[in-house]
């Protein structure tokens, strides 16, 4: 099931094409990853989704209907990079405060203000002021925020920036944590190894259109380059193959490219009939980062990756 689909979304400012026909779909408790170069339209079509810019065309459908800002807000949290706190506010007020805005009776948002808080080791933050935190404090903090009222779609900007390693565990835990639970997770950033780690399905957007759509174990295998690791107990000389072609050595490691109408075990078949001991035998996928790079300069050409389908 869907929770939310984009149906050729347009935003323009002036000459300007922020989204330029985008559309997508992201299921349930998925955890999708919206990717994508500075000014690409990212922050313009999250910033749709969410109601804070309504599109020039196209369509936005939440739960199946027709997305409605003045009534569907309550169903998105919305975590954006810039921290959005009230400076002299302190803390446990501040976020009483913002979890009733979302429609959350007092008694229930402290019961939830405190049970976060404890998740997330902020119990004596209560009565410190937002100016006093540090930047991976302040992260913690608009996260809690972010989720206290059980949202259906949170939309997490950036969510690790300025935190510490044991921090971002923290935070990371509780992501999966909230998709187990189905509740979907937009996650924007700019670090493809947080992206392979988290997230299930991605999009890649460059220049306000999509160019890539798909899960990330279908788009690691279709950017794959037939190149495989092979470790020897020993390297031999001469090694010669119509199969494949060498192209690394790394001590006891050789880097192999599988020529076409070739398969893998025509490789083991030639190592161990030379008399070798294979130590280990993989495939080498491309990591996202590769593929980020090699389609936002253009190659291959981005267009015939446009989608992706599992």
């Amino acid at each position: 099931m869907n929770i939310l689909e984009i149906q050729n979304l347009k935003k323009y400012f002036a000459t300007q094409k922020a989204v330029d026909d985008i559309s997508m779909n992201i299921e349930q408790g998925s955890i999708f990853g919206l990717l994508g170069p500075n000014g690409a339209g990212k922050t313009t079509l999250i910033r749709m989704i969410t109601g804070i810019f309504y599109p020039d065309s196209g369509n936005i459908l939440l739960k199946g209907k027709k997305f409605e800002p003045e009534t569907d807000a309550k169903y998105i949290g919305y975590m954006p990079e810039e921290r959005g706190l009230y400076k002299k506010m302190k803390i446990g007020e501040q976020a009483l405060y913002l979890a009733q805005l979302k429609g959350l009776g007092k008694q229930d948002a402290m019961a939830k203000i405190k049970d976060w808080f404890k998740r997330l080791e902020m119990e004596s933050w209560w009565n410190k002021k937002v100016e006093d935190l540090s930047k991976g404090m302040g992260q913690k903090l608009q996260f809690v925020i972010t989720v206290l009222h059980e949202p259906d779609l949170i939309i997490l900007d950036e969510p690790f920036s300025g935190l510490d390693p044991v921090n971002a565990n923290l935070i990371k835990d509780e992501i999966f944590r909230l998709a187990q639970n189905d509740t979907t997770i937009i996650f924007s950033t700019h670090r493809m190894e947080q992206v392979e780690e988290i997230c299930n399905h991605i999009a890649l957007v460059n220049k306000g259109r999509k160019i890539l759509d798909g899960t990330v174990d279908a788009v690691k295998q279709d950017f794959k380059e037939n190149l495989f690791s092979i470790q020897l107990d020993r390297i031999p000389e001469n090694i010669h193959s119509p199969a494949f072609e060498i192209t690394n050595v790394k001590k006891q490691e050789l880097i192999v490219r599988i020529n076409n109408g070739f398969k893998a075990n025509d490789v083991l078949g030639y190592f161990i009939n030379q008399g070798n001991s294979i130590v280990s035998f993989k495939e080498i996928l491309p990591s996202l980062n590769d593929i980020f790079i090699k389609l936002v300069e253009g190659t291959p050409t981005a267009r015939q990756f446009e989608k992706i389908t599992e």
